[in-house]
């Protein structure tokens, strides 16, 4: 695919087939991944790739696995959301948090080595390396875009971060900034209407 025809065509998906993904597509998604900016040159990144349904079910044992209208509502109130196109997003996704990653081809969790407390930085060179975490993340969803699977993800709730490194045993200085799922979309797969933000809105030449 183009370029730009897979950044286009990236969506967020949480509706997948059953089907399986083999390991050199996982391969070539990472090998994307490896590929993004690092804050250090060192690129001090490493991915645990979970096919095993055992394991994933595991895994995402402390995220809900139903969740009521009424719940959803009192967290859109809580969060402020009052946009109908940013509502209908939440309304789709919170109650497909637990399914998405149980129905995934592969869940795939991104570690960086933290070397100072990333919930009190002392100036914004601190979170260096947690940005350029998700520039590898972004390479993966484009990546995943371009072999013809969808991904969604999770930012970790709760003890759901120090869940996920006792069942994988990841480092202790190691931090996992989301959940990855990757699978193949349903035919039927929610496919959501997006806030559009015209390029003269944004776009500020010279200034502001």
């Amino acid at each position: 695919m183009d370029y730009y025809d897979v950044v286009n065509s990236r969506r967020t998906i949480r509706d997948f087939d059953n089907v399986s993904i083999n390991d050199e597509t996982v391969e070539r998604i990472i090998s994307a991944a490896m590929k993004a900016p690092s804050n250090d040159h060192m690129r001090d990144w490493h991915y645990v790739v979970i096919k095993d349904k055992n394991v994933v079910l595991k895994l995402i044992d402390r995220i809900p696995k139903t969740i009521s209208e009424e719940e959803i509502g009192a967290i859109l109130k809580d969060w402020n959301l009052n946009d109908t196109c940013q509502q209908n997003v939440y309304k789709d996704a919170i109650p497909k948090q637990y399914r998405m990653f149980a129905e995934a081809s592969c869940v795939v969790i991104p570690l960086f080595k933290q070397k100072t407390d990333l919930m009190h930085p002392e100036n914004l060179s601190h979170l260096n390396g947690f940005a350029s975490i998700w520039c590898s993340i972004e390479n993966m969803l484009l990546a995943a875009t371009a072999e013809g699977y969808a991904a969604t993800l999770r930012i970790p709730l709760g003890n759901e971060g120090e869940w996920a490194r006792a069942v994988l045993n990841f480092p202790e200085d190691y931090l996992m900034p989301c959940f990855i799922a990757i699978g193949k979309p349903r035919s039927d797969a929610v496919r959501l209407t997006q806030k559009e933000h015209p390029l003269d809105q944004v776009i500020h030449r010279n200034r502001w």
